[in-house]
C-alpha cells in the first residue's frame, strides 16, 4: 500500500512539474511581448527629438503639481524647458503642452487636421452615457446658440436676474457671491435649455453637481467611499433625470428650446438620440455650474476691489437703466451699449480665467518648434502661457480694461474661450450672462469686500477660498 502511495505522489509531482512547465511559458509569453512592446515604443520615442520635460511619478505623473497651481506649473515649466512647448504626464497620458501665442495659433489652426477632440476617460465615465461622447455637434450649436436665439435670451436672463436679486441679495447685508452665482447660472440654464422652472426640480438636478465636480478633480479610483465613486453615482442620477425630461419633451413637442433640440438631425440626417442630447445638456449645465459662475464671481470681485472701475461701469449701466420704462427688461440693443463693461469683464477673464485650457489628441505624427509629437500623444493649450505673460500684456498683474480698447490684444494672446473651429460655442451666451448680471448688481448696490485680500485658489476654476463674501450697500432712490 505504501509503495502504491509513494508511486502516486511521485506521479502527481511529475505531472505538476509538467503542468507548470507547460503553463508558465504561456503566461510569460504575452507578458514578455508586452514588455518588449513597451521597450520598442520607448526606444522609438528615444530616437525622436521629443519636447523637453519630465513625467513625474509613475501612474500619478505630475497631476498633483498641476492641480495645486496650474499657473505656477506652466510658468516654471516654460522657464525650465522651453517657452514654446514642454512634455509632461497628466491624467495618465503623455502630454505635450503648447505655449505662447504661436503655440495657440498652431493648435487652433490645425483642429481636425493634426488634432482631434479628446476628453479624459475618468471624466467621460462620470458625465456621459457609456459608448457615447459629447458630440460637439456643429448643427446643434448653430441652431441652438445662434445670434437669433441669443437675442431672445436677453430678456429672460434679465427677468431671472431680477428675481435672483429679490430672493438672494436684497434681504441680506452680506452675501457670498460664488455660491449665489452658481444658483443663478444653473437656474438660468435649466430655464433656457429645458424649460424647467420648478425650483424643486431644478434643485433635484443641481444638488448632485457638487459631487460631480469634486469627483472629476479627485484621483479616479472607483472604490466605495471615494469621491470618484460618489461622482459616478451622482452623474448616473443626473443622466437618469435628464433622460426623463428629454423623453417627456419628445412626446409633448412643445415649442421650446429642448423640443427644438429633439428635432435636430445630425450630419447623416438622423434625429439626435436622447443620450446624445443629454450629453450636450450636461456639458451646458456643467459650464453653467462651474465656468460661467466663476467668471461672474471674478468680475464682481474686481468691481468690489477697484472703486474707480466700479464707478465707470455704474455710469454706463445707469444710463441704460434710466433709458428704460418701468419694469422694461434689457434687450440685445442694451447689451451692445455695454462697451466699457465688456472691457472690464474681459480684463477679469484674463486675470481670473474660469478654465485653464483644453486637451486634444494628435491624430498623426508631426513636428513643432523642432520637436516631434508622436501620433496618439495628448496635447494641451493653456491660458496661463499668455494671459500673464509680460510679452503679451505689459504689467500683467495690473487690472487695466483699456487693454481691450481699439483693436485689443494681439491675436492668440487672450484665449479664455479658446480659438479656431472648437472655440467655446457658449462664448456669446457667457458674454450676455456676465453683462446682464453686472447690470443688475451695480444698479442696485455698492460693493465692499469683507475679506480684502481673500486668496484665490484653483478648484477646476478660479475660486475665492471663502466664496467672495461682500457687504452690500443699496443705492438710495
Amino acid at each position: 500500500m505504501q509503495h502504491i502511495l509513494h508511486d502516486s505522489r511521485r506521479f502527481m509531482k511529475t505531472n505538476m512539474v509538467a503542468i507548470v512547465a507547460y503553463f508558465v511559458p504561456l503566461f510569460l509569453l504575452p507578458f514578455s511581448l508586452y514588455l518588449f512592446s513597451i521597450i520598442l515604443r520607448r526606444s522609438s520615442d528615444d530616437r525622436k527629438k521629443l519636447p523637453a520635460g519630465s513625467r513625474g511619478w509613475p501612474v500619478l505623473g505630475e497631476n498633483l503639481k498641476f492641480a495645486h497651481s496650474p499657473e505656477k506649473f506652466v510658468t516654471e515649466k516654460m522657464s525650465k524647458h522651453s517657452p514654446d512647448i514642454f512634455q509632461t504626464s497628466l491624467l495618465g497620458e503623455k502630454m505635450a503642452t503648447f505655449c505662447g501665442a504661436k503655440g495657440n495659433k498652431f493648435l487652433f489652426s490645425n483642429e481636425n487636421k493634426l488634432f482631434a477632440s479628446w476628453w479624459p476617460q475618468s471624466l467621460r465615465k462620470v458625465l456621459w452615457f457609456p459608448q457615447t461622447n459629447s458630440t460637439y455637434n456643429r448643427i446643434l450649436h448653430r441652431d441652438v446658440l445662434s445670434p437669433e436665439a441669443l437675442k431672445k435670451f436677453v430678456p429672460v436672463m434679465d427677468a431671472l436676474a431680477r428675481e435672483h436679486m429679490t430672493r438672494h441679495w436684497r434681504p441680506n447685508t452680506v452675501v457670498k457671491v460664488l455660491p449665489l452665482s452658481k444658483i443663478y447660472t444653473f437656474e438660468l440654464a435649466c430655464r433656457l435649455f429645458m424649460s424647467v422652472v420648478d425650483p424643486r426640480r431644478v434643485k433635484k438636478i443641481y444638488d448632485p453637481f457638487s459631487e460631480v465636480t469634486r469627483g472629476i478633480l479627485s484621483v479616479p479610483v472607483d472604490l466605495p467611499g471615494t469621491a470618484y465613486r460618489r461622482a459616478i453615482r451622482a452623474g448616473g442620477f443626473i443622466r437618469a433625470e435628464l433622460m426623463r425630461i428629454v423623453e417627456q419633451r419628445r412626446k409633448e413637442m412643445q415649442r421650446d428650446f429642448l423640443s427644438k433640440m429633439v428635432m435636430l438631425r445630425d450630419e447623416d440626417g438622423d434625429f439626435l438620440n436622447e443620450k446624445k442630447i443629454c450629453n450636450e445638456i450636461i456639458v451646458m449645465l456643467l459650464a453653467s455650474y462651474d465656468t460661467t459662475s466663476s467668471a461672474i464671481t471674478g468680475v464682481i470681485n474686481h468691481l468690489a476691489q477697484f472703486p474707480h472701475i466700479y464707478n465707470e461701469v455704474f455710469k454706463e449701466q445707469m444710463a441704460i437703466a434710466e433709458s428704460k420704462g418701468p419694469g422694461e427688461l434689457l434687450t440685445w440693443d442694451d447689451i451692445e451699449k455695454m462697451k466699457y463693461s465688456w472691457n472690464v469683464a474681459r480684463e477679469s477673464l484674463r486675470l481670473m480665467p474660469p478654465a485653464v485650457g483644453a486637451f486634444r489628441e494628435a491624430t498623426t505624427e508631426f513636428t513643432y518648434a523642432g520637436f516631434t509629437i508622436p501620433k496618439g500623444w495628448k496635447t494641451f493649450w493653456t491660458v496661463h502661457s499668455t494671459h500673464k505673460n509680460p510679452d503679451c500684456f505689459p504689467e500683467p498683474e495690473r487690472f487695466d480694461p483699456s487693454r481691450f480698447e481699439g483693436s485689443g490684444p494681439a491675436p492668440y494672446t487672450f484665449v479664455p474661450f479658446g480659438g479656431g473651429p472648437r472655440m467655446c460655442p457658449g462664448k456669446e451666451y457667457a458674454r450676455l450672462e456676465l453683462l446682464v448680471m453686472m447690470h443688475n448688481v451695480v444698479t442696485r448696490f455698492r460693493l465692499e469686500k469683507t475679506i480684502p485680500n481673500e486668496k484665490i485658489v484653483y478648484h477646476a476654476t478660479s475660486t475665492p477660498v471663502h466664496g467672495l463674501p461682500l457687504r452690500l450697500h443699496p443705492h438710495q432712490k
